[in-house]
């Protein structure tokens, strides 16, 4: 039987440079890499019409693509993770020191409502400083993935012909999520520290995992677990050239990944499979549901391929 030929999008960072460089392969597979310059355009591609094979993803965009019925089903191959406490950027002109200030205020959010940044800030808000996220405006910059998707009441469009970095500096905007403001009067509205004392706590937010096509998983079920291996493969080889300091060009994303082992003492900053990141998982399910994202929380091994739903890398 020939190989699969599977049209592929993902990101060049260090995790994926063996499957980019064609190192490592799936097994009886290749990936055709198409470039996507801007990746989210990718997303909305593939949510909207399914143009590739296999395909990176936000993880919320997938659940809500997922829950209106979108033919593709991830394996957990988490790319991409991050600090979400620095997202949430006030001017300082205003006043507003507290996140219990934002109430009843409007917040900005870059693009859409479900965007994976915007949600898990949120899920900061909510939980650890006990915001009434109900009782704030939602600003969107844009529309969303999923069409289908029609967010709650207190979720609006931005008026036609402004910007959310206009409306934060003239206060329209008490803070905006997700957004890089350049301006000397604009910071973090938590403190640069909250993140890692979060991440000492367990929290290790995952933003992207990996999607692929249900027809192809219909003709080939064991090909979730194919790609999965390809994809653990890579990072693995990622992972001994992090801790032996042998990258051939260190990046912020480096950086970041090394900060996390140094912070946590974990061997791998990047673990795959729904064991290790339940508890996140989990934690995302239930911020879903509680900002109105998600009607209800899938059982957490439905919502990854057969083959995949207990392995670990």
């Amino acid at each position: 039987m020939a190989d699969l030929n599977l049209r592929t999008v993902t990101r060049a960072q260090g995790n994926n440079r063996a499957l980019l460089d064609g190192t490592v392969t799936p097994e009886g597979a290749t990936f055709a890499f198409e470039e996507v310059p801007v990746l989210v355009q990718g997303f909305r591609r593939m949510v909207r019409n399914l143009e590739f094979d296999v395909c990176e993803m936000a993880l919320t965009t997938y659940l809500v693509a997922k829950a209106h019925g979108v033919r593709f089903t991830a394996v957990p191959a988490f790319l991409v993770r991050g600090f979400h406490h620095g997202a949430i950027t006030v001017d300082t002109r205003h006043g507003i020191t507290k996140p219990k200030q934002l109430e009843g205020r409007k917040v900005g959010v870059n693009r859409g409502y479900t965007v994976t940044t915007g949600v898990w800030a949120r899920s900061v808000l909510a939980s650890e400083h006990g915001v009434d996220l109900d009782s704030i405006t939602w600003v969107l910059s844009g529309d969303e993935h999923v069409e289908a998707y029609r967010p709650p009441a207190n979720v609006a469009p931005i008026d036609p012909g402004r910007t959310l970095d206009e409306m934060l500096a003239s206060r329209d905007l008490a803070a905006v999520v997700g957004v890089e403001i350049d301006s000397p009067d604009a910071r973090p509205l938590l403190p640069e520290g909250a993140a890692h004392a979060a991440l000492r706590r367990g929290l290790w937010p995952i933003n992207h995992l990996v999607v692929i096509r249900d027809e192809l998983l219909d003709q080939h079920p064991d090909l979730g677990r194919r790609v999965f291996d390809a994809f653990a493969e890579s990072k693995r080889r990622y992972v001994d050239q992090l801790r032996s300091g042998s990258l051939p060009q260190e990046t912020a994303t480096d950086r970041m990944h090394r900060s996390v082992m140094d912070i946590t003492g974990w061997e791998d900053p990047l673990p795959y499979g729904i064991e290790p990141n339940r508890e996140v998982l989990e934690g995302l399910l239930r911020a879903a549901v509680d900002q109105k994202i998600l009607d209800r929380a899938p059982r957490l091994e439905d919502v990854f391929a057969a083959g995949t739903r207990d392995v670990t890398a």
